[in-house]
């Protein structure tokens, strides 16, 4: 079970949300090269509003995702996506349901 996880709220620019959209969606391949990250979910809750939702089995998982790739990018592409600095939750995660695909 994963124990522990990231909520990052995000919100573009104005004129901006299809490149934030893209970029999340273009960053599964990043992602997926992670071994330590259960799962990852990247959202659009409004018109402007996004997210990453993600988990990782311990903390050496979450702060490898946060120094990793993906973090890299975001921040990287932050001042010309984000209309402010993305807001970085630590969560543990209390209960899951996830399919199994074995």
């Amino acid at each position: 079970m994963a124990k522990l996880g990231l909520f990052v709220a995000l919100e573009a620019k104005s004129g901006k949300e299809q490149q934030l959209a893209a970029f999340l969606k273009n960053a599964l391949p990043l992602v997926e090269a992670e071994p330590a990250t259960a799962s990852w979910f990247a959202i659009q809750v409004g018109p402007s509003k996004f997210g990453i939702f993600d988990t990782f089995p311990d903390e050496i998982g979450r702060e490898a995702h946060l120094s990793g790739e993906v973090a890299k990018a975001l921040m990287a592409c932050a001042p010309d996506l984000l209309a402010k600095a993305p807001s970085i939750e630590k969560l543990e995660v209390l209960a899951e349901k996830l399919p199994n695909l074995r």
